[in-house]
């Protein structure tokens, strides 16, 4: 089936936050199919924060976007063309052929989904690499245990807002998240369950927090670093744990950051501080759909997804990303 398609490729690093001659939006044929392969269109697309430290030519955990080649996420799509007897066409997938608009992979790189018992594009979110980032980091690197006070920074994304209702599923005394909004903060508490919630916007992190959480806090989940480490470093109990997973503060930075300066603190305190990538947790995989699901169907968790529509918006979507214009998960939708 020879199909012409869009896809969006990197045309330059970005410098700051990425700008639209940054990408390049490139139609090409696809090739037939080989055996063992499916043709995949795909129907919703992922943009998450850990993508613009791919756009920059550093070396990390993940190797770097190449210039002048189609960017990738998390795609969820459907199977138009198989050359695979196990994957039947109209079978729904997941898969890591993001930022266009069909993909051709073979079929061991496809997972195929259930889009029935939920909608399919929770498997980008809640029931995706988000939602186990949060299970991951919250129970096993952060070593959660019931009673724990808890606060999340990024608390109104993808990742955050799970984080949160996790702990207070999980019976943690106290959560405390924050957000860039009078309007996220509200729906923090008020949607999620939050205990407080408070908008960085505001300043004095170490004064805000100190009101919210007067006992201190147990568990720092860190989503965006800088001032916000930092605050959590003054406040967080002694003998705290901080699960260390992302600092979106810093994606755009054009110059070179520097840490905390009162890093001692985790001397002092006796801190754990640990960083984690999901993709090394994968056996967790099973428990977390398990419980994440019956939470989901007992109607315990509440999720949400801000839309986006069509490829041509991706790169503005991906853009608001980093920019707070999302509650919850950011998915473009085809």
């Amino acid at each position: 089936m020879a199909i012409d398609t869009r896809e969006i490729h990197l045309a330059r690093r970005p410098h700051g936050l990425p700008q639209d001659e940054d990408f390049a939006v490139v139609t090409r044929q696809l090739p037939d199919l080989e055996p063992g392969q499916v043709l995949v269109r795909n129907d919703y697309l992922s943009v998450d924060p850990y993508m613009r430290p791919r756009m920059n030519d550093v070396k990390s955990y993940i190797p770097p976007f190449e210039l002048g080649k189609a960017l990738d996420g998390g795609a969820i799509g459907t199977v138009i063309e198989s050359a695979d007897e196990y994957i039947a066409v109209g079978t729904v997938v997941s898969h890591g052929l993001g930022w266009r608009e069909h993909a051709v992979l073979r079929s061991k790189w496809v997972r195929v989904i259930d889009d029935e018992s939920v909608p399919a594009s929770y498997h980008l979110g809640v029931l995706g690499m988000p939602g186990m980032t949060a299970f991951v980091g919250l129970f096993d690197i952060a070593a959660f245990k019931p009673g724990d006070a808890v606060f999340v920074s990024g608390a109104a994304g993808a990742v955050g807002g799970l984080v949160g209702q996790f702990a207070k599923l999980a019976g943690a005394s106290r959560v405390i998240g924050s957000a860039g909004s009078a309007e996220k903060v509200a729906f923090l508490q008020e949607e999620f369950g939050f205990d407080a919630a408070l908008n960085y916007r505001d300043g004095d992190l170490v004064g805000q927090l100190a009101a919210a959480a007067p006992e201190g806090f147990d568990v720092y989940f860190d989503n965006v670093g800088g001032d916000h480490l930092a605050a959590a470093l003054e406040t967080i109990n002694d003998h705290g744990r901080m699960a260390l997973c992302g600092t979106v503060s810093s994606y755009n930075a054009t110059g070179s950051q520097t840490v905390p300066g009162n890093m001692f603190r985790a001397v002092g305190k006796r801190l754990t501080m640990r960083g984690f990538i999901v993709s090394d947790h994968e056996q967790r995989r099973a428990e977390f759909e398990q419980q994440v699901t019956a939470w989901l169907q007992a109607g315990e968790l509440t999720y949400r997804e801000t839309f986006i529509d069509g490829l041509d918006q991706m790169i503005e979507g991906f853009r608001g990303l980093l920019t707070g214009a999302n509650t919850g998960k950011m998915v473009v939708r085809l």
